[in-house]
């Protein structure tokens, strides 16, 4: 199953048009109504997303226990599913704080430039403080985004290699135009262009994870 937390709706937008979204994980964060879940593909379930989680972290701030509900929403379904995918808004807000806690592992995406090395450090120091209430808390892995061979990029690549050798995926997600292009198509990169470099390299990804998790 996959978790839209983003207000941008992007993970949404790939599978669903924004007129069949009735109800968000907004609604069920907020107001506590039931998880709205979409079936997608066979095997494969959409809990969707949309403009309302922008406001969230104001909805939430007053509310009880607010960090944990959706650790709680997902408790009443996660024996469903093999595997849950959280896709987090670019904050560190309420919102992305009850998917670190709702997780058993955080994989990081990361372009190999400075400004998102300083976020991984602004990452590490909020999973610091939330260890008084969960102590695995804890990056699984990190995988590198947008590689490109020919740009001047090799002194980042290697300082998140030095920094993350021991999470560090050794899959690169190539810099690809169908990857650019699918999200537009409404697709993902599997039913856009199967035979991109970004298809193989998440693929690759999607295998080396499994491997991991033997």
């Amino acid at each position: 199953m996959l978790v839209d937390l983003d207000g941008q709706a992007n993970l949404t937008g790939i599978f669903v048009s924004a007129d069949q979204v009735e109800k968000s994980i907004c609604n069920a964060l907020v107001e506590k109504e039931a998880l709205p879940i979409i079936g997608i593909e066979n095997n494969l379930d959409l809990v969707p997303s949309d403009l309302n989680m922008s406001a969230a972290e104001v909805k939430m701030s007053g509310l009880f226990n607010r960090e944990m509900r959706l650790t709680h929403i997902l408790a009443k379904v996660k024996d469903n599913y093999d595997y849950i995918l959280i896709d987090c808004p670019p904050s560190l807000g309420v919102v992305t704080i009850n998917a670190f806690f709702a997780a058993d592992d955080i994989y990081v995406p990361i372009s190999p430039e400075i400004l998102p090395l300083k976020g991984m450090l602004m990452i590490e120091n909020v999973l610091e403080d939330l260890r008084e209430a969960k102590p695995e808390l804890a990056i699984t892995d990190v995988f590198i985004t947008r590689f490109d061979s020919r740009k001047n990029i090799n002194k980042a690549v290697e300082e998140v290699r030095k920094q993350y050798a021991n999470v560090i995926f050794n899959t690169h997600i190539r810099d690809n135009v169908s990857l650019s292009e699918c999200p537009g198509a409404n697709c993902s990169i599997f039913d856009y262009d199967t035979k991109s470099k970004g298809a193989q390299d998440y693929l690759n990804l999607t295998r080396e994870i499994l491997e991991r998790n033997k």
